[in-house]
């Protein structure tokens, strides 16, 4: 598990915290503007209110005269709400209005002023009572008949909506950093776990547990599907790693025999008393030795290349259906020779991206399976067919005999390297021919299996064609 000290330092939690201080202050800067620009609409509507209130006022002057402002005023003045009204003289002497004094900067001169008002007492009213104070934002105007106009409105109410407002901004910013952090502490968490899960199966694996597999949950999301891409790799590797032990094993024991068998060729050979012809006779046996025993390392070396994805040539654009052709009219005789039909059943034109030299040994070593281990059945006329076709998007290369067949048992392992049935051992072979063939299928993406023919055995590579 990691340290608080360590955990700043994960690109995770950075990251987490990189997308939360935006995320904050996004929200801060768009909590901000609703707030300026509500009271901005709450101050522009008391302004355009005053400002109706005035002109109506004024026309009303221009109209009637004094005397209709004066009892316009006077209506308005005793009208319960925020609406603010005093009316001057041209000396700035009150006559009339709901406000006991005014300052003197708003009498001498026309426009918008805000100041701190006291309120005439309604009437009724308690006269030890204190009279009613607050906020005034007012508009005062000069009119045709001479007196002074004030007409304003109480902003107390309006501040006090801005002070709301601005209070539940300050609780929607600190719910927002406080949740937030929650959400951030909880994701990073989760995905350090995660992360941390990976690490130590890695850490287990390096420790040479190599059976060990990421955790998968049932989330499905990014994390599992890595998980899973990862957990493909290790299955493939172990496989590797697996192959080698086999194939170091398998190389050990199998190549001892025949390379016990020259040493002992040539030091009789070397004994006293044996004559050329002995010796000329040991020495080709020791060249037909050695041809074998190069013959098996090649075939390791192919089938090496094959599974890490380095074939000898470059892939390249190839004619399918000819390299199967070919490879049946070259084992067509020797069939002959066996007292085999070969049947070739080719499909024109077939074309992929592919080794061809891989695809041909494979072809080839398929045929040669067939020629060398086929088994009369009484009655029957033995058969092999060399069949190349198209399945959909997919290209099916077959090899199939109408012989006694493999058991179900032996089929899957007759891929795997240095294994020879029982009924093979006595015939010259290194068991890799079909281990070749299967290293082939997966170098082109593609697949090896071995089915039954009925009667028979069926030997199918399946690669994948050319798109359009």
């Amino acid at each position: 598990m990691l340290k608080l000290s360590q955990l700043w330092r994960t690109t995770t939690v950075r990251l987490t915290a990189t997308f939360l201080l935006i995320f904050v202050v996004f929200s801060v800067l768009l909590l901000g503007l609703i707030w300026w620009q509500s009271t901005m609409q709450l101050q522009k509507a008391q302004t355009d209110a005053i400002d109706r209130e005035a002109a109506a006022l004024t026309q009303i002057d221009a109209d009637g005269g004094f005397r209709e402002t004066l009892t316009a005023v006077l209506r308005l003045a005793q009208q319960p709400g925020p609406g603010l009204y005093y009316v001057a003289d041209p000396s700035g002497q009150m006559l009339l209005g709901n406000i006991t004094d005014l300052p003197a900067d708003v009498l001498a001169e026309p426009g918008t002023y805000t100041f701190n008002y006291e309120r005439s007492a309604p009437p009724g009213a308690d006269e030890d009572a204190p009279a009613p104070t607050g906020t005034a934002m007012v508009r005062s105007v000069q009119l045709e008949s001479g007196l002074i106009l004030v007409v304003g409105r109480d902003v107390v109410e309006r501040r006090g909506y801005s002070a709301i407002t601005l209070y539940w901004f300050g609780i929607g910013v600190a719910g927002i950093m406080v949740f937030s952090l929650i959400a951030g502490v909880v994701t990073a968490v989760r995905v350090i776990r995660r992360v941390e899960s990976i690490n130590a199966t890695s850490r287990k694996i390096m420790s040479g547990s190599l059976s060990e597999r990421v955790p998968v949950t049932r989330q499905n999301d990014e994390f599992d599907g890595l998980a899973t891409s990862l957990n493909q790799m290790l299955d493939r590797i172990e496989q590797l790693m697996q192959g080698m032990k086999e194939v170091t094993d398998n190389v050990a024991h199998d190549l001892k025999t025949p390379l016990t068998r020259l040493r002992n060729r040539a030091e009789s050979a070397l004994r006293d008393g044996q004559g050329d012809g002995a010796q000329r006779e040991a020495l080709e046996t020791t060249i037909e030795e050695s041809d074998k025993l190069i013959k098996t390392f090649n075939a390791l070396l192919m089938i090496a290349r094959a599974e890490a994805g380095t074939p000898s040539g470059a892939f390249s654009e190839l004619d399918l259906s000819a390299v199967v052709a070919d490879v049946a009219e070259l084992y067509s005789p020797l069939a002959e020779d066996e007292g085999l039909e070969l049947v070739t059943e080719v499909a024109e034109g077939v074309r992929l991206n592919g080794n061809r030299e891989l695809l041909g040994q494979a072809l080839v070593n398929l045929v040669e399976n067939a020629l060398k281990y086929y088994e009369p059945v009484e009655g029957k006329a033995g058969r092999i067919t060399v069949s190349l076709r198209r399945a959909g998007p997919r290209v099916l290369i077959e090899v199939a005999d109408n012989g006694p067949g493999i058991p179900p048992e032996d089929r899957a392992r007759v891929v795997e390297r240095f294994v020879r049935l029982e009924k093979s051992r006595t015939m010259p072979g290194s068991g890799l021919g079909l281990s070749l063939v299967s290293a082939v299928a997966r170098l082109h993406g593609g697949e090896f299996r071995v089915e039954d023919n009925a009667p028979g055995v069926r030997a199918l590579i399946e690669l994948p064609g050319m798109a359009g």
